[in-house]
């Protein structure tokens, strides 16, 4: 296939909104993915030098005797970008889009390179947004739906499942209220039908050009309720503070590991003489932080996420102003009657039910020793 005809098969995938690998390379990423699907796996890697693998359960196996070459895997992902995203991928080395294959399922791809060799991840997406419920979370973490405004943040690390949670929290809301929902996504994972809500979907590259320029657009369009997918520049930042302040609910990720780092994240995202300005803005609109991770249940395949919760009070208000954030934990304790618990509660909880190990509840216990007194 010469360069004529890349461009022609991607002009028609675009035409018709879905993206199918048109080389004959692609049809392996085409039974490869079939193959994630069929072993209920999460994730594909193609990586230069190793085989094809899935992580099923957690785990990381090769499903190809073969080691990819760089050049394999430009010829199996490049049919499937768009120009834009070809034009990204030449730029940055690095980019992100939606797959959807011809059964229909869709997956999140980032395409970026290693060691100067491209490389590919791929995430498989419920073809349902679950219901929160079905998360498996050790506490209720529902009130999040019902808070009327402020600025809710979805922290963990990469692959804990804050976009799936993100997701159910919104189909929640979409559920039960009658408002105008805006997400703005990079990629749009998950597909929201309209419910009791409108919800409005903009996929960044396709639908706005970034993620400030979008909200900024969206506080223009009468909305009760902005999703971010990540907050990712002090633009957006400065803007999803500024949209929380002004009575909108905003829900949004970070990449944070308790809240304490997720203050501290937002604010180090601006200039030194900035930042005071930052944490009482951040102090007013603050409504929630929900820090999540996976943990492999005991029994059975899958993952279980276990959490902490803290949900903005005068006290936590008054640390964070004051840049004390080693006190938000105690708040936590504080906050319980409003729905708040820590991460060794989580893990307490999810450990008597049964559905973790013991071990692996220690190792990801922020205080161990409390986890200890909690399980007796």
């Amino acid at each position: 296939m010469d360069a004529d005809d890349l461009d022609r098969v991607v002009d028609e995938l675009n035409a018709v909104g879905t993206r199918h690998a048109a080389a004959a390379d692609s049809g392996r990423l085409q039974r490869w993915l079939e193959r994630l699907l069929e072993a209920d796996g999460s994730d594909l890697f193609l990586v230069a030098g190793s085989p094809a693998a899935l992580r099923v359960n957690g785990r990381v196996m090769p499903i190809d005797a073969n080691p990819l070459t760089a050049e394999e895997i430009e010829d199996i992902i490049l049919p499937c970008l768009s120009e834009r995203e070809r034009e990204a991928w030449r730029r940055t080395h690095s980019v992100d889009l939606s797959l959807r294959t011809s059964s229909r399922r869709r997956f999140r791809v980032n395409v970026h390179r290693e060691r100067g060799r491209p490389a590919v991840a791929v995430r498989a997406l419920p073809s349902e947004v679950p219901r929160l419920a079905e998360l498996g979370f050790s506490h209720p973490i529902d009130v999040l739906t019902r808070l009327a405004r402020g600025l809710v943040l979805v922290c963990g690390p990469t692959g804990s499942g804050k976009t799936t949670t993100l997701a159910a929290l919104v189909a929640e809301i979409n559920r039960r209220e009658r408002y105008h929902i805006i997400t703005i996504e990079d990629p749009i994972e998950y597909e929201h039908r309209h419910e009791q809500s409108v919800v409005e979907q903009q996929e960044v590259g396709t639908d706005v050009i970034d993620f400030s320029s979008a909200l900024r657009a969206a506080l223009r369009q009468s909305p009760d309720v902005i999703v971010v997918g990540e907050m990712r520049d002090p633009e957006t930042m400065r803007l999803a503070l500024a949209a929380a302040e002004t009575g909108h609910l905003v829900l949004t990720t970070l990449h944070a590991t308790d809240p304490a780092a997720a203050v501290g994240r937002i604010v180090d995202g601006f200039p030194a003489e900035r930042q005071g300005t930052v944490r009482q803005e951040l102090a007013m609109a603050l409504a929630a932080i929900l820090v999540q991770g996976l943990l492999p249940r005991a029994q059975g395949s899958g993952r279980v996420p276990y959490a902490e919760l803290l949900l903005a009070s005068l006290g936590a208000r008054q640390h964070i102003r004051k840049n004390q954030l080693q006190h938000l934990t105690q708040e936590i304790t504080i906050t319980r009657k409003l729905g708040s618990f820590s991460l060794e509660e989580s893990l307490a909880r999810l450990t008597e039910t049964g559905i973790v190990e013991r071990s692996a509840a220690l190792l990801r216990a922020a205080y161990p020793e409390e986890l200890e007194k909690l399980l007796g």
